[in-house]
């Protein structure tokens, strides 16, 4: 029930310098009373909101302490969720924060589902959610360009882009429509061109937005790049050099790295998940072949392949059959231990069709122009990545905005053919219903369901 006051541990669990638990809800000061003591002997409800008191946590009945506490106490509508909350700040730990827990879910608090404190939040207006979703971008960011994209959509970027779109649409359709419902008054007239252009500006600014979709889901899933090769060429010197840490065996033994290594670095605030696969051969071993077929089923699925051979040995038919089956996938050549004598040159890999190449040594060579590539790759907000623009980082956002811009492509054929005012109306309705979407004005009940159980419990 909505108005059931819930409870959850806020802090991951583990050993830490403070563990706090949340309650929100009507009740949440009155279980508060129940099982915090403060040192000045005054009760949570005299307490102003923003207000912070010293105290002990105790089980009521037994009277035993728990922990030293700190109750902060926080009034709605002016608190996270516009509810009360409470937060009991004890020490970090596994059992005592389980424990306060416990003594508030036995006084009748809920324990809170996933994201159940944010759903509030946005239930009870304090958040669009835009600025909901933000939240969970902020816990889950992974570089400092992300943090800063989230922390914008939190402050309402994208909200304020999407309603003035919004705004000029409505605007247009109340038009419309008087025109339809009272064609008798004297109304001022509509102008096609004056319609037209309305349209326009509008699918101009959902095709900025669409535009940075690309590079948004890069900022929240990371840039998915796979070393492929084969055996022994040197992808897990690679992984090594870009981590700057000996991550992945490497031995002369081919066939060392039989499974999937995976890990993420920062590279100029690009999230790029860096993933080292088993060297790709044919071989009667059970395990390596299986390692080998996973190569290959991530090699289909990777944004950007980094697909690395060894100078010093001559080319066989291996090499050409991974070039071939990556030639439709974006990705880069390395071709290693160019502080070796050469069995081979460029020329000799056949056409690339632009594919750029690199020639270097993984163990002495400068990887700057990789890195310059890879960041190419990922798109130009890696490059000046000042602007302060909306990104659209999730893939509900933009499936939205082109449904709202086929609406508004529909509205626009519908002018040109100079159909009825009515049917352009319901193009210009659907175009923002779909843009309410995104915001949180016109979403559907199972649609905030599944966003707020993203969330980890206790936000």
């Amino acid at each position: 029930m909505a108005d059931q006051t819930i409870a959850a541990i806020a802090t991951p669990l583990g050993e830490g310098g403070i563990g706090i638990v949340r309650l929100s809800g009507s009740e949440a000061l009155k279980i508060g009373e129940q099982m915090f003591r403060a040192k000045s002997g005054e009760s949570l409800a005299s307490l102003s909101t923003y207000q912070m008191r010293y105290g002990k946590a105790v089980d009521p009945k037994t009277g035993r302490m728990v922990d030293e506490a700190l109750a902060l106490v926080m009034l709605g509508p002016r608190s996270y969720t516009g509810e009360d909350v409470l937060e009991l700040q004890c020490h970090g730990g596994v059992v005592v924060v389980r424990e306060i827990l416990e003594i508030a879910l036995k006084l009748g608090a809920k324990l809170a589902d996933p994201g159940e404190f944010t759903k509030r939040a946005f239930l009870n207006g304090r958040l669009d959610l835009t600025q909901a979703e933000a939240v969970l971008d902020i816990v889950q960011s992974r570089t400092e360009l992300g943090l800063r994209v989230a922390v914008d959509q939190l402050e309402g970027s994208l909200a304020k882009r999407i309603n003035g779109i919004r705004e000029h649409l409505y605007g247009l359709m109340v038009r419309v429509e008087a025109l339809i419902d009272f064609p008798e008054e004297d109304l001022p007239e509509l102008e096609q061109q004056e319609m037209k252009e309305i349209i326009y500006a509008g699918l101009e600014e959902l095709g900025h937005l669409i535009a940075t979709a690309e590079e948004g889901k890069i900022l929240r899933e990371g840039l998915k790049t796979v070393i492929s090769g084969k055996p022994n060429v040197g992808k897990s010197s690679l992984l090594n050099r870009l981590l700057d840490e000996n991550r992945a065996l490497v031995t002369d033994i081919p066939g060392t790295t039989r499974d999937v290594i995976e890990e993420v670095i920062n590279l100029r605030g690009l999230p790029l998940r860096l993933i080292d696969t088993a060297g790709i051969r044919k071989s009667e071993h059970l395990v390596e072949r299986l390692g080998v077929e996973r190569s290959l089923d991530l090699i289909e699925r990777a944004d950007l392949i980094l697909h690395v051979t060894d100078r010093s040995v001559p080319l066989e038919a291996e090499d050409y059959e991974v070039l071939e089956r990556t030639k439709n996938k974006k990705r880069i050549i390395l071709i290693n231990k160019a502080d070796l004598p050469a069995q081979w040159d460029r020329a000799d890999l056949g056409v690339l069709e632009g594919t750029p190449v690199l020639e270097t040594s993984f163990l002495q060579g400068d990887l700057n122009q990789l890195k310059k590539l890879i960041l190419d790759y990922a798109g130009p907000g890696f490059q000046h990545s000042s602007s302060s623009a909306p990104v659209i980082t999730r893939a509900r956002h933009k499936q939205s905005l082109i449904l709202a811009q086929k609406a508004l492509q529909e509205g626009l054929r519908t002018l040109e053919g100079g159909l009825p005012l009515d049917l352009i109306a319901v193009d210009l309705f659907n175009a923002l219903e779909h843009l309410g979407e995104i915001t949180g004005e016109t979403v559907r009940e199972n649609v905030i369901d599944r966003i707020f159980a993203q969330f980890c419990l206790g936000k």
